[in-house]
């Protein structure tokens, strides 16, 4: 049975939502969790649950990192933290992944500094999945574990995107985009630029400059970016789809005057609200590094962690690193001059 290891006291609600979430993804999924933090806490909170027969295990951590916290200092001074303590989990083979709603820059920094990056992948990135308008799913990376790139891991971001949206997402032949200012080979800045020879000539179907605009169109399965415009895109999606709920909403409330027009519309807009659920795909997993991360939002509720435990699980069993250390290999001989290929052989 493959083991997830939780991070139980990183979250904004933890440990109950951890817990909880748990608790659902063991019941559902065919999947083992240790859930990593305060055991007296952890034990108190598994009361309030029929854990009888459960595949739930609980690895004592005696310090948290906090999302106030500077990532420097916590990683210098919080040696037994509960991320640190999952993420030693998954480097020693006791468990297959990590789960974590804790602080992102200390999950981040500790998942490449303790589980470590996979052969011959420079960056990790961090990959969000996000909704769009044509009801199936896209990966957005990076999203914030690299702001500053280089032409070569934006070439890597889009190998180990396109490996996850066919083992994951289940897009059998995934388009790949650069997100830039303008569809047009030229447009764009240095690092896109430079960037788009080199994805352009990958073994990957790769569709050119995408504009901001068509990002949650559906039409891109894979968008590449760097972390910083990736972050900044991904957040202002998130605000954007959190105000137009609110006022879509009041709207509702404000004109709707038939009960069956209000059931009506109260069922639309559930839907609605399901298709934007991020707690639906559960967390941004960290591509690139040994083991599966997967980092969720700090205000992620137990849907939210049942659901990453479930994608962490699927990733495990469809071998996504192992792909992606393949893919990324295969690249890397690809691009060495024709005379080093023949000295190999």
């Amino acid at each position: 049975m493959i083991k997830i290891a939780v991070d139980a006291m990183g979250g904004d609600n933890a440990p109950h939502v951890e817990v909880l979430g748990a608790v659902q993804a063991v019941r559902e999924y065919q999947v083992g969790v240790i859930l990593v933090g305060s055991e007296l806490r952890l034990r108190e909170e598994l009361k309030k649950h029929d854990v009888e027969g459960l595949a739930i295990e609980i690895v004592q951590a005696s310090e948290v990192i906090t999302m106030q916290e500077a990532v420097a200092t916590a990683l210098r001074k919080k040696k037994d933290s509960s991320i640190r303590v999952a993420a030693k989990l998954v480097r020693d083979g006791k468990a297959a992944g990590v789960v974590s709603a804790g602080n992102t820059g200390a999950c981040m920094a500790i998942s490449k500094q303790v589980v470590g990056k996979l052969p011959m992948v420079d960056r990790p990135a961090l990959a969000a999945v996000i909704p769009t308008s044509k009801g199936r799913r896209a990966l957005l990376l990076d999203v914030g574990a690299n702001v500053d790139c280089k032409p070569a891991h934006l070439l890597q971001f889009a190998i180990m995107g396109e490996i996850f949206s066919r083992s994951i997402l289940g897009i059998s032949r995934p388009k790949v985009g650069l997100l830039s200012i303008g569809e047009e080979e030229g447009k764009g800045n240095e690092l896109t630029k430079e960037a788009f020879p080199l994805l352009k000539a990958a073994p990957f179907n790769f569709v050119g400059n995408i504009e901001g605009r068509d990002v949650f169109k559906g039409d891109v399965d894979v968008i590449v970016c760097d972390g910083f415009v990736g972050n900044v895109a991904l957040k202002l999606g998130e605000g954007l789809t959190e105000m137009f709920t609110i006022l879509l909403k009041k709207d509702l409330s404000k004109h709707l005057s038939s009960k069956i027009g209000a059931l009506l519309s109260r069922q639309a807009f559930q839907s609605f609200k399901a298709k934007v659920d991020y707690s639906e795909t559960g967390g941004a997993p960290l591509l690139g590094v040994q083991g599966v991360v997967i980092i969720c939002h700090g205000s992620s509720n137990a849907k939210a962690i049942k659901n990453a435990i479930r994608v962490a699980s699927e990733c495990c069993l469809s071998q996504v690193n192992e792909h992606i250390e393949e893919g990324v290999k295969a690249l890397h001989f690809l691009q060495r001059p024709a005379s080093e290929n023949l000295l190999i052989n």
